[in-house]
């Protein structure tokens, strides 16, 4: 097999993947989200407890912020997320063929969040990398780990009156 054709279409999973990854969780569909996940998937959001306590989120003591197992990410995600509006953006990928069933990205992203009534503040714009790790299990492509480091975050101050 051609090792250029298998590295593109590799790639391309990956791209199409972390794009479902986007769209599902803006959508709130967590049963298909879950789904994109391998069995042994690890998400580590630990880099967002302080940015999030500074704006006044209770985060606990930060721990809760790296998940293991899809099931626990989606309780994590789905229960964070719930009656927030998100858009999620991911750029400019690079990507690296790490062995004959993995591929690793780096994303350039943004993200718009807007909370409900009753949270601290209205919501923010952050930018930042996603770092992801793909593999290959049972004749398809899921995500097997995902690291959040953020740039910015510039936050959204409540309507006045």
């Amino acid at each position: 097999m051609n090792t250029d054709v298998t590295r593109t279409a590799a790639f391309e999973a990956a791209a199409i993947l972390k794009a479902r990854y986007f769209r599902l969780m803006d959508l709130k569909r967590w049963d298909d989200w879950q789904d994109l996940y391998a069995p042994d998937a690890v998400m580590d959001m630990r880099g967002e407890a302080p940015a999030m306590a500074a704006m006044g989120v209770d985060v606990g003591d930060g721990e809760g912020w790296l998940m293991r197992s899809p099931a626990v990410i989606r309780q994590s995600v789905e229960g964070a997320l719930t009656g927030v509006t998100t858009v999620h953006h991911g750029h400019m990928a690079e990507m690296e063929m790490v062995g004959p069933d993995r591929v690793t990205a780096i994303w350039a992203m943004e993200d718009v969040i807007r909370y409900p009534e009753g949270w601290p503040l209205a919501g923010f714009n952050g930018y930042g990398h996603y770092h992801d790790s793909y593999v290959f299990v049972n004749g398809r492509w899921l995500i097997e780990s995902v690291t959040l480091k953020r740039l910015l975050i510039q936050p959204v101050a409540k309507a006045a009156g």
